[in-house]
């Protein structure tokens, strides 16, 4: 039995995005193919930017596949830097194409939306062959095949998977990642737990589907790790589940489970010890209720967290709103205040810079907008929140402003005219924060003359009459980085700070190598005036630094910055 897995999901952007990525989704569904009987060398796997390319042998695979399996959705709208998530239309087309079984699931069960302010729908069309897995994929795949031939779809339960098999199937399921077009530069994201602890949930939030809490063995996350270092696999996000200081969390009565340290000292140790040579450990989402609420615990998470990671981390807050009426109106996690304790605590913890040139780990904040109970206020509330952060000298590495995308069985789903109330305003206010707030914030985070280790080259900008080239480094929430040269990409550098856009830096090459560099390269090293970068331009080559400094005595204070 031939099998392809196309993979449409493209994690939450954030800003731009992570780097080369694969979800967990994929690899649990290889896991459930091959523990069905099916052998690694039949299933085929395709990243949906690859089937975009006319040269991959994709569709004619899919046309002779007995089952295509097509992972789609997404729960967060955004920007992408290189991969968008597949269409409706492309869906539609591998539908067509497919002359056999198409199973299409993952987020895309919950509803499809292609970007925020709107309720997610149904697909919205049909086709013969074709059937939505609306419980989890990796499940209604394993169960669809029997002694390696197809079932009746109409006679396979649609259900959640267990823990055990996720666990199970994220071993076997490993292999698959040797497939994607960018292995070995890829980030793996673990899954250690879905389902929210609190007995509340947010107006908007699809964790409550999942309901309450299931903890993956820290031991089965530990193997995984494993089982993917064994497969070339050196970058790691643990960033499937609600919130990572929860993980192995004890329920004690309250609407918040009590932080565990030890589980999370167990889950970061084992990781470094089956991977000793991992280049990225990073996280993601973290409740600010529970760290507020547990201060203690969670300082000493972050200590362990700092201590087994790699710098340029990042805990996603979910903040959502500073408007005490929307904040009750919609369940949320936090009051303001509370957040801001939490963010003072990750600056005193995780502020001091690491050696990939970011700070160790920052929070960012996520807020929602379009939510029952906005007002006009609403947003000047917000603004107000973040320009105290900014001006008490605390860090925070991205704010992430989206109107609400809600989904059918959530409070806030058939409300879409809250998000068009204040549409105008909206925008409005997300240009002032990324002016006021932004700007500033990224010149703190990282100031000129700061160096960027291992920046990953990933896309010429085309539409620049200059040569460009961005590219980012590996992690959670990493920089756009941009750069005035035309860079071979996949290749990495290490580079200097010179500018800030809102939400990218620019930089050179370091240390910039004289001999080579263009003019603009030149002119963009710290405190450089164009009379000196034409000057030193003009003398090229020099044979080292004494003879640059003898040619032009002036550009002592660059000598930092040069190669020769």
């Amino acid at each position: 039995m031939k099998v392809v897995i196309v993979d449409g999901y493209v994690d939450e952007p954030a800003c731009f995005g992570v780097p080369p990525y694969i979800s967990p989704y994929i690899r649990y569904i290889a896991g459930a193919l091959c523990e069905c009987g099916i052998d690694q060398e039949d299933i085929y796997y395709f990243t949906i930017d690859q089937l975009r390319t006319p040269e991959t042998p994709g569709t004619s695979i899919i046309k002779d596949a007995t089952l295509v399996i097509v992972l789609a959705g997404m729960t967060v709208p955004g920007k992408y830097l290189r991969v968008s998530p597949i269409t409706s239309e492309e869906i539609s087309y591998i539908c067509k194409v497919s002359s056999g079984l198409t199973v299409i699931g993952g987020p895309i069960r919950l509803g499809f939306s292609d970007q925020g302010g709107m309720s997610a729908k149904a697909l919205g069309f049909t086709s013969e062959g074709m059937i939505i897995a609306k419980g989890d994929i990796e499940a209604f795949v394993h169960d669809i095949i029997s002694d390696r031939s197809l079932r009746e779809p109409e006679n396979v339960e649609h259900r959640l998977r267990s823990v055990d098999e996720i666990s199970r199937w994220a071993m076997k399921g490993s292999f698959i990642i040797r497939q994607h077009p960018d292995h070995p530069h890829l980030m793996c994201e673990l899954e250690t737990y879905r389902g929210c602890g609190r007995k509340i949930h947010c107006s908007f939030c699809t964790e409550a589907f999942y309901g309450p809490s299931m903890y993956r063995e820290i031991a089965d996350v530990v193997g995984e790790v494993a089982e993917l270092y064994r497969n070339g696999a050196r970058y790691f996000r643990i960033g499937r589940q609600p919130d990572l200081f929860s993980y192995h969390a004890k329920n004690r009565g309250g609407d918040l489970p009590v932080p565990d340290p030890s589980a999370i000292l167990s889950l970061y140790r084992g990781i470094r010890n089956v991977a000793p040579d991992l280049r990225v450990l990073h996280m993601d989402n973290a409740n600010p209720a529970t760290i507020a609420a547990f201060p203690q615990e969670c300082r000493q998470i972050l200590k362990t967290i700092i201590q087994y990671h790699t710098s340029g981390d990042v805990a996603a807050l979910g903040m959502e709103s500073a408007d005490p009426a929307v904040i009750r109106a919609n369940d949320l996690k936090a009051m303001s205040e509370d957040v801001f304790e939490v963010i003072s605590l990750m600056n005193e913890v995780g502020g001091a810079r690491g050696i990939t040139g970011m700070p160790e780990l920052l929070p960012g904040l996520n807020f929602v907008h379009g939510l029952p109970g906005e007002t006009k206020e609403t947003f000047g509330m917000n603004y107000e929140f973040l320009k105290k952060v900014l001006d008490s000298n605390l860090l925070l590495r991205r704010i992430n402003i989206r109107q609400v995308m809600a989904f059918p069985g959530t409070k806030v789903y058939g409300h879409d005219d809250l998000v068009k109330k204040h549409k105008k305003q909206f925008l409005k206010y997300k240009d002032k924060v990324r002016t006021d707030i932004d700007l500033p914030m990224l010149r703190k985070v990282v100031p000129p003359g700061t160096v960027l280790t291992d920046v990953m080259w990933e896309v010429h900008d085309e539409r620049s009459q200059h040569d460009l080239t961005f590219g980012r480094q590996f992690g959670s929430y990493p920089l756009l980085v941009g750069i005035s040269e035309n860079l071979p990409l996949g290749e990495f550098s290490n580079v200097l700070v010179t500018d800030h856009g809102y939400r990218s830096i620019t930089a050179i090459p370091y240390p910039l190598e004289l001999n080579r560099a263009s003019l603009s390269l030149i002119n963009a090293l710290p405190d450089v005036r164009s009379i000196l970068a034409t000057k030193i331009f003009k003398g090229i080559p020099y044979e080292d630094q004494d003879d640059l400094l003898q040619r032009v005595p002036e550009s002592g204070h660059l000598i930092k910055y040069l190669e020769f």
